[in-house]
């Protein structure tokens, strides 16, 4: 049996991380406070972060530009500099989601169930912070307060491991957020930013015992690393290839203000719709493509789709496979809605999938048949998201089935403990 302590697990020393040891440690000295906050500390704390974050935006953009102007002229595609570019409006909105967190319930103590055995004993499953959670993204600096902010309410220390191309202003806005938030009485650690390099992530990923938990959020290749490598445990977040499915019963214009909301409101983000599905017998099926094409989507599209729209490039397997990420969709007429899902479930990623239908019956075949972190109904994809839902900031979009699916907000950052209760209970 080993004689190691638990936290050393498996990292037989801090020294075997040269790059995050010292940071894992203080993050992992840090979770032991934080697990018994109050409350009422935390949610100062949060106030404090998000005044702290308005009051030096000059500060944070600053650096930002610094990096967005790196990263311009190293070639980065435009829809990655979007996710990296701050501006006053975007600082404000981040500050915002720390605010809204204060008004969210802790999930911390909460009584998942409760019971009295037949013995007597008193039973409770209670919610626990999770510890040190890692954190591992790209581009998007916003993901740094909204990690911090989601892994204070929820008790947890938050190592951070940005993209090398936002690790100026990461820098920045981590700076802001240690100090207001030790200065309203958090322990020293609460937030670490991790070297961004790729070592770092090596060390994050082999930090089992010292780190409990990574998250991975960005594209598929980072994504696929973290899961192929890790120790520690992962909870998944996945790429995006969401699709929506026009029915043969659905309304013309309800169809197209949904397509081009899903689509075009911002190209950029996960939970864009990258394929649209179209019922043959829907007759508006030109005027929806064109309504595409003039707001500047360029679409890859079968047989069908050319022939509905001249402006209509030809699709290979490789379309529909593809989360664009940008002003692309890809096009496909089905004979039927068995179809519609079976296309689904061969190309999707599990995101979200939404439906135009006014018929029932398509509707609960639908919903019933797709398997997915987010199934819409009469909706935009857009709408996936973790503030949209109500939850305040997310981590992400968990794809995975064990733990956690869909927006990763203030619950699924706990664990739970049993609580047995007795009166000299002996077996």
């Amino acid at each position: 049996m080993s004689t190691l302590p638990r936290t050393l697990a498996t990292v037989s020393d801090a020294a075997d991380l040269p790059l995050i040891g010292a940071a894992a440690l203080r993050a992992r000295a840090a979770a032991r406070v934080l697990r018994t906050l109050p409350t009422d500390l935390k949610d100062a704390a949060l106030a404090a972060m998000a005044d702290a974050l308005v009051e030096r935006t000059d500060e944070v953009l600053a650096a930002n530009a610094a990096d967005v102007e790196a990263a311009a002229a190293a070639g980065t595609p435009e829809s990655v500099l979007d996710r990296l570019r701050l501006d006053a409006a975007r600082v404000a909105g981040v500050a915002g989601a720390l605010r809204e967190l204060i008004a969210l319930p802790d999930p911390v103590g909460d009584v998942v169930r409760g019971s009295r055995l037949p013995n007597g004993l008193q039973l409770r499953q209670v919610r626990v912070p999770l510890g040190v959670v890692g954190i591992v993204y790209e581009a998007r600096p916003n993901v740094t307060v909204d990690a911090a902010g989601l892994c204070l309410k929820s008790g947890n220390a938050a190592l951070l491991r940005g993209s090398a191309s936002a690790f100026g202003t990461n820098t920045a806005l981590v700076a802001v957020l240690t100090e207001a938030g030790t200065k309203a009485g958090l322990p020293g650690g609460f937030v670490e930013l991790l070297p961004a390099d790729r070592a770092s992530v090596g060390e994050l990923l082999n930090a089992r015992g010292l780190v409990d938990v990574v998250i991975p959020r960005g594209g598929a290749s980072l994504i696929e690393r973290v899961v192929r490598e890790s120790t520690v445990p992962v909870i998944e977040t996945g790429v995006g290839n969401c699709h929506v499915y026009v029915d043969a019963a659905a309304d013309p214009a309800m169809a197209e203000a949904i397509v081009l909301n899903s689509k075009t409101h911002r190209v950029s983000v996960c939970n864009s719709a990258e394929t649209l599905l179209v019922h043959r017998d829907v007759p508006f099926l030109p005027r929806l493509l064109g309504a595409l094409v003039d707001a500047g989507v360029t679409l890859h599209g079968d047989d069908a789709a050319q022939a509905a729209h001249d402006a209509v490039v030809p699709a290979t397997d490789e379309d529909w496979a593809t989360e664009y990420l940008s002003m692309d969709m890809a096009v496909r007429v089905v004979d039927d809605l068995p179809a519609a899902v079976e296309h689904i479930a061969r190309w999707g990623s599990g995101h979200s999938e939404a439906i135009v239908s006014d018929s029932a019956a398509a509707i609960a075949d639908f919903t019933a048949g797709v398997d997915a972190a987010a199934v819409l109904v009469n909706a935009s994809t857009r709408f996936t998201d973790g503030g949209e839902f109500g939850f305040g900031a997310e981590i992400g979009i968990s794809t995975q089935k064990l733990h956690a699916r869909g927006p990763l907000g203030l619950p699924e950052l706990t664990s739970t403990t049993y609580l047995v209760t007795g009166s000299g209970h002996v077996r």
